[in-house]
């Protein structure tokens, strides 16, 4: 499999924060022309065997995938982990321990909103959960919206989800070492995604590259839903400055709310190594 190749190795079903089915994901997929599929949902690999069971039935090669939260300089970032045995118990014993917070955070969320005057948010975020133990930003945003409080999910962001508003939670995720050991010891990869996103400074983000190498990490995505094109180049070149993988993925969550839909990115500038030549055994 070369780089010219649409692969889409980062989405989300409703077993975490997505809207569809791991099979609507991967009818979407097929039909977009994707032909290589990885769902990704938040700490939480049990769409695995039905999302692999539903590439079996379109057509599409897929590998197993996952997207777990770390913590790093006092910052959420997230490792995307490839091909790895889902039934390690490792990985199934750290990534059940990360979800734990959660619910935790989500009551000090709704307490926040409520003293903002916005009282019910917790059961209202409930109701767009198709797993309780792991509830996120994503399901109080789509309550509030959907009772009228914000227009779509980005004003709510803006308004009362992000640090420094009143539904605001700090949570401590895993460590990065923690992640990228979990992923590994699973005989998968480990793959910083979306770097753009987390807005460091260049010190803090060599800092996040080189000790991400240093535990095991072997990839990052350089194509993204959420990169610009000038960000694709720039993260290209990260990725050869540091000896990593590329890999490639839209982080479709919703068909109403994502801005980038399944199997509509640009291919991989085609002088970095693809993460799935590195995963070719692990392909199904």
């Amino acid at each position: 499999m070369t780089s010219i190749l649409n692969a889409d190795l980062h989405c989300h079903s409703v077993v975490s924060d997505g809207t569809l089915t791991p099979e609507a994901l991967a009818e979407r997929a097929k039909t977009n022309g994707v032909e290589l599929w990885a769902l990704t949902d938040h700490d939480e690999i049990g769409g695995q065997a039905r999302a692999a069971a539903a590439a079996k039935a379109c057509g599409m090669h897929y590998l197993h995938g996952v997207e777990i939260s770390v913590t790093f300089l006092n910052k959420t970032v997230h490792i995307v982990g490839l091909g790895f045995d889902p039934e390690n118990a490792a990985l199934r014993e750290g990534l059940e321990h990360t979800r734990g917070g959660r619910r935790v955070r989500a009551q000090e969320m709704s307490d926040g909103l409520a003293r903002v005057g916005i009282r019910g948010a917790f059961e209202g975020a409930l109701r767009y959960v198709g797993n309780p133990d792991l509830i996120s930003r994503t399901h109080f945003a789509r309550h509030l919206v959907e009772t009228g409080v914000c227009k779509d999910t980005n004003e709510v962001f803006r308004k009362y989800l992000t640090e420094g508003k009143p539904g605001y939670v700090e949570h401590r995720w895993a460590t990065l070492q923690d992640a990228v050991r979990w992923i590994t010891q699973a005989d998968g990869m480990a793959i910083v995604a979306h770097p753009a996103r987390y807005k460091f400074t260049a010190n803090e983000e060599f800092a996040l590259f080189t000790e991400f190498k240093g535990h095991g990490g072997r990839g990052v995505e350089v194509v993204t839903g959420s990169h610009s094109a000038a960000e694709y180049v720039s993260y290209a070149a990260v990725a050869q400055e540091f000896g990593l993988a590329a890999s490639r993925g839209s982080d479709f969550h919703s068909p109403d709310e994502s801005h980038t839909e399944l199997g509509t990115l640009p291919y991989l500038p085609g002088a970095l190594t693809p993460v799935w030549e590195l995963l070719s055994s692990r392909i199904q």
